[in-house]
C-alpha cells in the first residue's frame, strides 16, 4: 500500500496528545506500526499456498473456499473507516493495543478451527482487529513525527510494509504450512503481535481528536451488510453456475443499503465516510486504479499459487517462491514510480503502468504453462513491475488531490481502496473461476452421473473421489480436473486483462489535466 507523500499534520486544535520526546522513541513507534502493518499485509495472503490443505482438511464448497481467502480484507475494509472513527474518540493508542490484542486472539481461532463454519467467522474477526490497527497508526505517525521530511519517511516505511506483507505472504505461508500444517500459518502471528502489543504499550503516544466526529451505528450497519449482501451473491451466482432468484435478491438488497448509506452519508453533517472528496475526478480516478490494480494483483497471488499447486504439481513452499519475482518487480516498480511519474506524468505513468499489467495477464492467459515456468517468469517480471508503479503512484495521487485539511479521510478511502479491491478481486475472479471450472470438466469415462457431478464441484471435491476410483480411473478424473482449472485459470487471467484495460482507458480520461496542471 505504498505512498510517498504524506499527509499534513493537523493541528494542535485538532489533536490532543504529546509525542515522544527522544527520537529513539519516535523510530520505535514508527517500528511498531510499521510492523503491524506488514503483519496484517502477511495475513491479507499466507493462507494462499495453504489453501489446497485447508479443503483437504475442512471441505469446503467452491464458494466457502473465496470466503475463506478475502473475508478478511472485506472485512478489514468494511470497518475501516468505522475504527478510525471511534479511534479518534476513545484514543488511536488504545485502538491500535486492542487491534493487536483482538488480532492475537483471532489468529489462534483460526489455527484450531476445525470446520469452515469456525474459519470464516475467525478470519473475519481477524479482518475487524487489522482494520482497529490499521485505522489509527498514520494518525500516530502524524503526532509523533513532527517534522515534515522526517514524517515523510515515516509515511513512506508505514504504507510500504502493507505490500511487502503482502507480496511475502504466499512465501511465508509456504516455509510454515509444508512443514507444520496450515493452521501453523495463523499461529506465527501470536508471538509477533504480542511482542508489538508489549513494545507498543511502551512507546506509543496516547492521542485523539477533542472533537471528533459522530460515531453513526446506522451507517456502518448499511456499509457491512450491504457490501456483504453483494459479494456473498457474486459468490454464490458463480458457484451454482447461474443466478436464481435467491442470489438476485440479495445482490438486490445488498445494492439497496449501500445506495442507502451514500444517501446517509451525503445528508449527514458529519458523515462516517465523507462523499464530498470524490467530486474531486483525480481523486475518483486514483482510486478505482487503485481498487482494480490491487485487486488484480492479490487475485494473481491467490490463483497463480492454485494454479501452479493443482495443475502444475508444485509443493506449497515451491509455489512461494515461484512468486518471489513478482515481488522483486513490485518493489522496483514502486521505487521506479516518482521517477517515471517525474518524468512522463501521472497520467501517462499510470496509464501506461495498468496497460503493462495487463499485458502481462494477457500473456499468462494465452501462453502461460505450470510445468514450464521459464514461460511465465518474463510475465511475472512485467505485471509486479506495473502493479508497483500503480499502487505507488495511485496512492500518491490519492492524497495528492484532497485539500490538506482532509489528508486523514483521503488516507483513509487510500486504505479502504486497497482492502476493498483485495476482497473484490479474489470474489469476483474467483466466481469466474468456479463457473468456468464446472463447465470445462470433461466427461470421464466410466464415471456415473453423480461423480461427474462431483469431479465439476471443485479440484479439491475432484481429488477426495479420486482416492476411491481405480487407479486408472483416478488417472483421468485427476487430468479431467487438471483440464478444467487451467480453463479456469486462463478465464480469469483473461478476465482481468480485459478488466485492467477497462481502468487504463478511465485514467487515461479522468487524469487530464486542468489548466495550469501537469500531466
Amino acid at each position: 500500500m505504498p505512498n510517498s507523500q504524506a499527509p499534513a499534520a493537523e493541528g494542535p486544535a485538532a489533536e490532543t496528545g504529546r509525542p515522544p520526546s527522544s527520537s529513539r522513541r519516535r523510530w520505535a513507534v514508527l517500528v511498531v506500526v510499521a510492523g503491524s502493518l506488514f503483519l496484517s499485509g502477511v495475513d491479507l495472503t499466507v493462507l494462499h499456498v495453504a489453501m489446497p490443505s485447508v479443503s483437504r482438511d475442512l471441505r469446503p464448497g467452491a464458494a466457502q473456499v473465496l470466503w475463506i481467502v478475502d473475508v478478511y480484507s472485506l472485512a478489514l475494509a468494511a470497518t475501516l473507516v468505522t475504527c478510525g472513527t471511534l479511534g479518534d474518540r476513545i484514543g488511536r493508542r488504545r485502538m491500535v493495543l486492542s487491534g493487536l490484542l483482538a488480532f492475537g486472539l483471532s489468529s489462534l481461532a483460526c489455527s484450531f478451527a476445525v470446520s469452515t463454519a469456525q474459519l470464516i467467522p475467525a478470519r473475519a474477526a481477524l479482518g475487524v482487529s487489522a482494520a482497529m490497527i490499521m485505522a489509527s497508526t498514520v494518525a500516530i505517525i502524524r503526532v509523533t513525527f513532527t517534522d515534515s521530511r522526517e514524517r515523510a519517511f515515516a509515511i513512506g516505511v508505514w504504507t510500504s510494509a502493507h505490500s511487502v506483507g503482502a507480496t511475502v505472504g504466499p512465501l511465508i505461508g509456504g516455509l510454515v504450512s509444508e512443514r507444520w500444517g496450515w493452521g501453523a500459518v495463523f499461529l506465527v502471528n501470536v508471538p509477533v503481535a504480542a511482542v508489538l502489543l508489549v513494545v507498543g504499550a511502551r512507546v506509543i503516544p496516547e492521542s485523539r481528536n477533542p472533537v471528533p466526529r459522530r460515531w453513526d451505528l446506522l451507517s456502518v450497519v448499511l456499509s457491512v451488510v450491504g457490501l456483504a449482501g453483494v459479494v456473498y451473491a457474486l459468490k454464490q451466482a458463480g458457484e451454482h453456475a447461474g443466478i436464481n432468484g435467491a442470489f438476485l435478491v440479495t445482490a438486490l438488497g445488498g445494492t439497496a443499503l449501500l445506495l442507502l448509506f451514500v444517501r446517509r452519508q451525503q445528508r449527514l453533517e458529519e458523515p462516517l465516510l465523507d462523499l464530498s472528496l470524490f467530486s474531486e475526478r483525480r481523486f475518483s480516478a486514483a482510486v478505482l486504479c487503485v481498487i482494480g490494480c490491487f485487486g488484480g494483483y492479490v487475485a494473481l497471488l491467490f490463483f497463480l499459487t492454485q494454479w501452479l499447486q493443482q495443475v502444475g504439481g508444485y509443493q506449497p513452499l515451491h509455489a512461494g517462491l515461484a512468486l518471489m519475482p513478482l515481488a522483486a518487480a513490485n518493489a522496483v516498480g514502486a521505487v521506479t514510480a516518482p521517477a517515471s511519474a517525474s518524468r512522463w506524468g501521472n497520467r501517462v505513468t499510470l496509464t501506461a503502468a495498468l496497460l503493462l499489467f495487463a499485458l502481462a495477464y494477457a500473456v499468462i492467459a494465452v501462453l502461460g504453462d505450470p510445468g514450464r515456468y521459464g514461460t511465465l517468469l518474463p510475465a511475472l517480471l512485467v505485471a509486479g513491475f506495473g502493479a508497483g508503479i500503480v499502487m505507488t503512484l495511485g496512492a500518491d495521487v490519492i492524497m495528492g488531490a484532497a485539500r490538506p485539511e482532509r489528508s486523514g479521510e483521503a488516507a483513509a478511502v487510500q486504505e479502504t481502496s486497497f482492502e476493498l479491491g483485495a476482497g473484490l478481486g479474489v470474489a469476483v475472479l474467483g466466481s469466474v473461476m468456479t463457473l468456468v471450472y464446472g463447465t470445462a470438466v470433461p466427461t470421464v469415462p466410466g464415471l456415473g452421473a453423480g461423480r461427474q457431478e462431483t469431479v465439476g464441484e471443485s479440484f479439491t471435491s475432484a481429488q477426495e473421489l479420486m482416492a476411491h476410483l481405480p487407479p486408472a480411473t483416478a488417472d483421468a478424473v485427476l487430468a479431467a480436473a487438471r483440464h478444467a482449472y487451467d480453463r479456469g485459470f486462463a478465464a480469469v487471467a483473461a478476465t482481468a486483462t480485459l478488466g485492467l484495460v477497462v481502468t487504463a482507458a478511465v485514467a487515461a480520461v479522468m487524469l487530464r489535466p486542468r489548466k495550469g496542471d501537469q500531466a
